[in-house]
């Protein structure tokens, strides 16, 4: 099967890029990125299942929804869980639906997994493990909690760094929502400010078990391979697993990579099978993406229009799948082809930015003017975070002048009164469409701690909806309204100033935000 799946290096360091034509017994269109399914595994969905949320509130309503009619699981991957009254009321409505199921007749069938990272999750005297210990106590054989922490902090390294700065090493930084056989896919952390006013993106898949039963494993893999968090507020290890700052970290590395991988080729193997037995077992000359009305016999599901790759990047664990991906995506984008490539701390790879100057289709790059940068107006030295992205920023734009690429790479700012700005993700339309036939929507940033320090996820949706790729335009379009195109006039403007420290400081710390 993968005789035309090509692996070549791209640029220093070296990362696989796939080249590949599409499969002969697909029809041309969305489904040439088909070859994703070489290194994960591809879901076949109707693209009715799919919605996509507008807004900070939209999002939070639909959390308390989805958990409140939970029977069989919810699991839920997140930075960290905040201490305000809106997540309070989350942990409420668990605590309700855990309370059901536990009056239900029977065995309760009801379980909850919740992943975050164990530095940002113990940050302060209230945190996010003081939000959750209530309900490990109250049901013990229900409720999990996992904190991972990395294993790149540790010794004297660990005992120096201060609270808060340690984050910098990395973190688990996966969003994944999911609630039976529903899955939220977004950016967002559980916390008050991505309940109100600060934007991101959110995806929700309906009726999805596969998709579901995959991001499960996943979270349990990670989950396994973490801290697990105690009644009284300790942290232990689950039994005979190595540990991830006091153990070897080679062989720790190798075990969360083997977990990982196994839940990731397992799921790939059996969709393979499903793909097998569906679409190249159709007979000739019938219509291979035709959908099957509400008519149709039985409960034969329509014919899929829509595909879900799941990307995962955890490059402490020698996994570099998302970044396969989107330099692939980015190198083959033809000419005419336009992306639309947002995230809220702009912070490119070396190779990401390399492939965006030196290939041929056309960009607009979606970021965070400092006003709303997630650190604008934070005391001491992350305060003057916002100062080194415009300065970043400034010097990418710089090279986009000195190769005059200004027509073809456009940068805008998105600026809204009274929020901040924390989307990431990319849009493709195709040479001649008007409409994005793929998008990226997870947790990476692009950045190089995406890339090279955190754990991350992210899906890529391809689609030959119609109605689905309108939703998902109108969505590109909802939040570049917000924007304004940059220039060199922007860098003129008297709150763009960069200190001297901070242009000096900058190259030697851009690496850790």
């Amino acid at each position: 099967r993968s005789s035309w799946l090509l692996l070549a290096p791209l640029l220093t360091p070296p990362v696989p890029v796939i080249t590949a034509p599409p499969c002969s017994l697909c029809p041309e269109g969305a489904h040439r990125f088909q070859w994703i399914r070489n290194l994960v595994p591809e879901f076949g969905i109707s693209s009715s299942h799919v919605k996509v949320l507008s807004s900070p509130a939209e999002f939070y309503e639909l959390l308390k929804v989805q958990i409140k009619a939970a029977k069989q699981r919810v699991v839920m991957a997140s930075l960290y869980l905040g201490t305000g009254l809106l997540e309070q009321e989350l942990v409420y409505c668990l605590e309700e639906t855990l309370e059901k199921s536990l009056q239900a007749k029977g065995s309760p069938d009801l379980r909850v997994s919740i992943l975050l990272d164990y530095t940002r999750g113990s940050r302060g005297r209230k945190n996010s493990r003081t939000m959750l210990i209530p309900l490990l106590q109250r049901f013990p054989d229900q409720v999990r909690v996992s904190l991972f922490h990395t294993p790149n902090l540790r010794g004297l390294l660990r005992l120096l760094i201060p609270e808060r700065f340690n984050e910098t090493i990395g973190l688990q930084h996966i969003k994944v929502y999911l609630f039976d056989d529903n899955v939220i896919l977004s950016g967002a952390n559980l916390s008050d400010l991505y309940f109100t006013n600060r934007q991101d993106r959110y995806v929700l898949l309906r009726d999805s078990p596969e998709i579901a039963d995959f991001f499960t494993e996943l979270v349990d893999a990670i989950g396994d391979v973490s801290l697990q968090l105690q009644q009284d507020d300790t942290v232990q290890m689950m039994e005979g697993m190595v540990h991830p700052y006091q153990g070897d970290k080679v062989a720790y590395c190798e075990i969360a990579n083997r977990r990982v991988m196994e839940v990731i080729n397992s799921a790939r193997t059996r969709q393979e099978r499903l793909h097998a037995k569906t679409f190249h077992s159709s007979q000739p000359g019938s219509s291979l993406l035709s959908q099957q009305g509400p008519q149709a016999s039985g409960d034969l599901k329509p014919e899929p229009d829509t595909w879900i790759y799941p990307l995962i990047q955890m490059k402490p664990f020698g996994i570099q799948i998302d970044e396969m991906v989107t330099e692939t995506l980015l190198t083959e984008a033809e000419r005419d082809a336009r992306v639309y490539l947002t995230t809220g701390y702009f912070n490119l790879t070396q190779a990401y930015m390399d492939l965006i100057l030196g290939t041929r289709a056309e960009y607009r790059i979606l970021l965070a003017s400092p006003e709303v940068n997630g650190f604008f107006g934070a005391k001491g030295v992350a305060g003057a975070i916002p100062a080194a992205y415009v300065y970043i920023e400034h010097q990418f734009y710089s090279e986009v002048c000195y190769l005059q690429q200004q027509e073809r790479v456009q940068l805008q700012e998105y600026s809204r009164a009274g929020w901040t700005f924390h989307a990431k993700g990319l849009w493709l339309y195709l040479a001649g469409s008007d409409l994005p036939c793929l998008t990226l929507i997870g947790s990476p940033n692009f950045g190089y701690r995406s890339v090279h320090r955190d754990l991350e996820a992210q899906v890529a949706i391809v689609t030959e909806n119609k109605a689905l790729q309108q939703q998902l335009h109108q969505e590109q379009e909802q939040l570049y309204l917000c924007s304004g195109v940059v220039s060199t006039s922007t860098f003129e403007q008297p709150n763009r100033y960069v200190k001297l420290w901070v242009k000096l400081v900058t190259p030697l710390i851009k690496n850790f935000f």
